[in-house]
This record gives structure tokens, sequence and C-alpha cells, in this order.
């Protein structure tokens, strides 16, 4: 089967935050698929001027860091913005992390190496670096959206560094009625749903509502066994975890997704 193919009739319900799926639905359109958009998440600057103030002072003494991490692609986005008000070059001596390769690739534009673990994009993957096993008395800056999993820093500081937290941006769900999104998969024929973190897959449940029942028939696309235990949790019949949210290894499951439908 040549590629344009490989997802023939497949329509992938892609829920990346407005402007972050485009790459993806490219992917699918090329390979046969159809992709439909409904971003259920939306990333915006941190408004909250306190936060933003702290954010800023840990920038301005960059310098006084010894490591840097970046937890995801936005963090990376918003986290840069905020460096460059400062900083006319990344501070050269930071040894910097990033969770996965796709945020780390995101970081080629500062010049220098960036660690990130070949297993995957989880906080777990990182902290089993060899890099990040010895850091007691070192100064960590973890660049991150406001809230989110605890792990990485609290396990760092049990190892004896200190984190501190550069929050930039925030997530919050859009203002859809349940209808909008019922209304989307129907019309489409949407067949598979695509969730790439755990906030979305939280969105979604919120705005399925008592039509969880027929949405949870259709097969849920996730990016870790984390995500996929609370999918399943959640009540979705049929999770498949991609092993990674990157482009390439969704369309892999995707593959596999359109093969059985066309069998």
């Amino acid at each position: 089967m040549t590629k344009k193919h490989l997802l023939k009739g497949l329509n992938v319900l892609i829920t990346r935050p407005k402007g972050q799926g485009q790459g993806l639905g490219e992917k699918v359109l090329e390979s046969g698929g159809k992709p439909v958009f409904f971003p259920l998440l939306r990333i915006t600057p941190l408004q909250d001027e306190q936060s933003l103030q702290v954010a800023r002072e840990i920038v301005k003494n960059l310098d006084n860091y010894d490591m840097t991490i970046f937890i995801s692609s936005n963090a990376v986005k918003f986290g840069l913005q905020l460096i460059d008000q400062y900083w006319p070059e990344f501070p050269q001596d930071l040894t910097v992390f990033a969770i996965g390769p796709v945020t780390a690739k995101s970081l080629s534009s500062i010049n220098t190496t960036v660690h990130c673990s070949p297993k995957g994009m989880k906080s777990e993957d990182l902290l089993s670096l060899t890099e990040l096993q010895q850091v007691a008395g070192l100064k960590i800056a973890l660049f991150r959206g406001r809230g989110g999993r605890e792990l990485l820093a609290d396990t760092l500081r049990d190892r004896g560094a200190q984190v501190d937290y550069v929050e930039s941006y925030e997530r919050s769900v859009p203002d859809y009625y349940s209808e909008e999104l019922m209304t989307k998969i129907g019309e489409n024929g949407i067949n598979v749903i695509c969730v790439t973190s755990v906030q979305i897959l939280d969105s979604l449940c919120q705005l399925v509502g008592i039509n969880k029942g027929s949405v949870s028939l259709i097969p849920l696309l996730v990016p870790s066994e984390r995500i996929r235990v609370k999918a399943l949790a959640a009540g979705f019949l049929q999770v498949i975890n991609s092993a990674g949210a990157n482009d390439e290894a969704i369309l892999r499951e995707l593959e596999t997704v359109a093969s059985n439908l066309q069998s």
C-alpha cells in the first residue's frame, strides 16, 4: 500500500492547542486520512503578575543557576521569550535539559547542547539520566506552565537540588458546548481521537458528559501508559498508547488503527 493510502478511511480528531496540530494534520492528509481540528486546550501567556515577577527575577539571575529544564515546547516558546528580554545570548555555562526529543529540537536556536532521554518524553525518563542523579547543592531553573506534575521537581529536591519554577504560560479549556464536539464527531465520521496530554484528556472528559457512552467506543490515541490508564478509568474502551506525543509515534499507531478498520 502506498503512503497516500496508509490512512485511507481514517477520520482523525486532532485536539492539540490551536496552531500546534497543523504538522500532524498535514501528515495525516498526505497518508490518505482526514484530519479534523478541534482544540481542547488553550495556551496563553501567563497573566498573574506575581508569578511573572518571580519568573523575571529567576531569569535575570539565570547565570547563577547550574541547570535549566524545559518541560515542553510551550515552555521553550514562552521561556525563551522571557529570556530574550534579559539575555542577548543564552547563558553558555548552563547545562540544558528537555523532556523528549521534540522539546529538545525546539531549543535548537540557543546553540548549545541539549540533553534529553532517548527513552521517552516522561518526567521519569528524564530523571533516569546519569547527569541528574548527583545534583545535591545544584540550582535548577525549571521552565513550565502554571501548574502540572510535581514529580520532576520533587524528585530533584529529594536528591538535594534547589529547584525554582519559571512559569510563563497557562492552560485553559476553550469555551465549547458539548453539542459542538458531538456535531464535529458526527458530521466528520470521526473514528479515532488523538489526545496528547492529561489536560486535553480532562478537557475531553469534561465536554463529552452524558455523551460519553458513544464517544467511549471511538479509539483513543494517547502518548503514554500513565494517560492510557487514566483514560481507561474514565470509561474509554479502546485506548491505544503511541509511546510518544510526536507526529511520528502518532502516525505509526494511526496506521495500525487504519489497518484494523480496513481488514
